[in-house]
This record gives C-alpha cells, sequence and structure tokens, in this order.
C-alpha cells in the first residue's frame, strides 16, 4: 500500500518515531482518528488511559509551577528581608534608626508604612518624635483590635483595622503587628507595618522572615537606647 505522507516526512517519522510522541497535539489527533475509524460501539482502552495520563500530566505540570513560583517568592522575600536588616545596623544612633524607618526601610520592604509604637514610661529616654507614644495598656488593645482573645506575643497578620489608622497615617488595606519585648524594665512596643495590597498580609501567611526582622530591630533598638 502506497503510503501518502511525503517520503523524506515517512523516512523521518520511521527514524525517530519518539517525535510523535512528544507532540501532545499530534498524539490527540492519532487517537481521535482511531476512535473515529473504530466506531462509537467501540471503547478504545487505550485512548481513554492515554486521556488520564495526560489529564496526570497537565495536573503535575501545576503543582510543578506552584512549587517553582513557591521558592521563587521564598527566595525574593529572603532578599527583601536581608537588605531591610542591612539598612537597620547601617544607623548609627536612636534618630537615624528610628528616621530610616519610614523613609529608607518601608521601601526596601515594599510596604506603605512602618512605624514604632511604645507604651508611655517614665524610665524611658526622651525618644525621637516619630515614635508613636501610647498610653499603657494600648499594644493589647491594638493587637487585640476589639477581640476577646488576645493573641499574646504572636506576630499578626490582618486586613487593617480602625484602631491603626491613626498610626498608619494613610490608607492601608493590610497590616503586620509584631510585638517587640524591650525587657522588663522597659515598656512594652509594636513595631506595626502597612501594606495597600490586601493581599500583602494574610492570616494564612507564614511569618518567619518578618519574626527575623523583628527580632533584629529590637536588638539594635535596644543597642540604641
Amino acid at each position: 500500500m502506497t503510503s501518502a505522507l511525503d517520503p523524506e516526512i515517512r523516512e523521518k517519522l520511521l527514524s525517530d518515531p519518539g517525535v510523535i510522541l512528544a507532540d501532545r497535539d499530534l498524539m490527540r489527533a492519532l487517537v481521535s482518528a482511531r476512535e473515529a475509524e473504530i466506531g462509537d460501539n467501540v471503547i478504545d482502552i487505550r485512548g481513554r488511559a492515554m486521556e488520564a495520563l495526560e489529564g496526570r500530566l497537565d495536573r503535575l505540570e501545576v503543582q510543578h509551577e506552584s512549587v517553582i513560583a513557591a521558592a521563587f517568592d521564598n527566595q525574593s522575600g529572603n532578599a527583601v528581608v536581608q537588605r531591610a536588616v542591612i539598612g537597620l545596623l547601617e544607623t548609627h544612633d536612636l534618630n537615624e534608626l528610628i528616621d530610616s524607618l519610614q523613609s529608607d526601610i518601608a521601601p526596601l520592604l515594599r510596604i506603605e508604612t512602618l512605624r514604632l509604637v511604645v507604651e508611655a514610661d517614665p524610665v524611658m529616654p526622651d525618644l525621637p518624635e516619630d515614635v508613636l507614644i501610647a498610653p499603657e495598656g494600648a499594644v493589647d488593645r491594638i493587637i487585640t483590635a476589639g477581640r476577646r482573645t488576645p493573641r499574646g506575643d504572636d506576630i499578626v497578620l490582618r486586613p487593617a483595622s480602625p484602631i491603626t489608622q491613626p498610626i498608619h497615617g494613610r490608607e492601608v488595606a493590610s497590616e503586620a503587628l509584631l510585638p517587640l519585648d524591650l525587657g522588663a524594665r522597659r515598656p512594652r512596643a509594636l513595631l506595626v507595618m502597612g501594606s495597600a495590597e490586601a493581599s500583602r498580609f494574610m492570616p494564612a501567611h507564614g511569618t518567619d522572615l518578618l519574626r527575623f526582622f523583628g527580632q533584629v530591630f529590637r536588638l539594635v533598638l535596644m543597642r540604641r537606647l
């Protein structure tokens, strides 16, 4: 039987039939042609198996892409926090540290606001004017935001709350609250981050990088006090 294929194409396919298997559209067309040839009353198990494997391959590819995207985001997040930490370490005194939060560190973290809240305490030295001095118990009220159950010293990721609007000083969609333990003889403090993106700080997100940043900031702040 004479082949309708071009001799050159036929020779190439015979020498390397794997090229057909590697082309998903071509394999799908061949299976469809086979099913049309055998009629509707016969089920081609090989064709059904191929469709099932194809669906599984699609799911594996999606999962693979998700893993790669998550790894890239994690690497990018690490780099962002590392640059911000270097910015903290490069400050020379308390005034420069506090001034750098909004002007330098916030842009490095790709957020809109970064403010330090400290509860009033007569033992504390005079703090720079950019530090928000709040009454005793304010940190707990900010963290709980009206909820009955306090969150303790956990980092809080949530949609922006009306209670923190004066702290941010501008509209933000989500926020991160990082409680700071400055020691038994010092008042409670809180680092407040705000983002215009609603999906930036969500309760389901991990907090390892934020915890690292908060710990570095706490140590730098205590050395500057």
